[in-house]
């Protein structure tokens, strides 16, 4: 049996958490329905843990690809830029266009993990994200898992799996796209996403590995 110091004890934890709001003065919450209203209506709710756990996920996944694109496109930070990558996925079995996909993934890291350290357009972003770490795991599966010397997946895969939650997580309160749809409402959008990415990697494996 608890008493009532018990009772309002855990009240107070409960509204110190960051994920209690207080119902205005004067309104009587009958039903879950009077608290939640029209899910259209609602503003988004300011939860600090979460936003700033998925600002931390966003600036990693967006930093780490921006960062690989901008190698792949212009060669900074010791990376190979377009020609050498146009000759490294002709030895990973691409055999069409492969200049063309050198500069499609490039510019879609840079611009993908810029979006999405913004906070911008975010289902586009870690969509985009999700299909180019997706084919690297594809690309990489038959050298098994662990990295080993650098032909494993298990990299690829984490990335992909970041990207993958993004789509349906949405990117939190630390972002531009604070009042937007796919904010208020992250899984239809993240489900919308997931088909265009997976539509992506056919589309590469069939049009660049003829």
């Amino acid at each position: 049996m608890t008493s009532s110091r018990d009772d309002y004890g855990r009240q107070n934890l409960f509204q110190d958490s960051g994920y209690f709001e207080a119902a205005d003065e004067g309104t009587t919450l009958s039903q879950p329905e009077d608290r939640l209203g029209d899910e259209d209506d609602r503003s988004p709710q300011w939860h600090g843990g979460l936003s700033f756990g998925l600002l931390v996920l966003r600036l990693v996944l967006g930093g780490t690809l921006g960062a690989h694109g901008l190698q792949k496109v212009f060669g900074l930070f010791g990376g190979p830029g377009i020609s050498e990558l146009s000759r490294i996925l002709g030895d990973q079995g691409y055999t069409s266009q492969t200049t063309l996909l050198s500069w499609l993934g490039g510019v879609t890291e840079i611009a993908g993990g810029a979006l999405l350290v913004l906070g911008l357009f975010t289902p586009a972003a870690a969509a985009a994200l999700l299909a180019v770490t997706a084919n690297a795991v594809y690309l990489q599966y038959r050298e098994g898992f662990f990295l080993g010397d650098g032909s494993g997946f298990e990299y690829h895969l984490v990335l992909a799996g970041i990207a993958f939650a993004l789509l349906f997580t949405g990117p939190g309160g630390i972002s531009v796209d604070t009042n937007t749809p796919w904010r208020r409402r992250p899984v239809p959008f993240g489900i919308a996403g997931l088909v265009l990415a997976a539509a992506a990697v056919v589309a590469v494996t069939f049009v660049f590995r003829r």
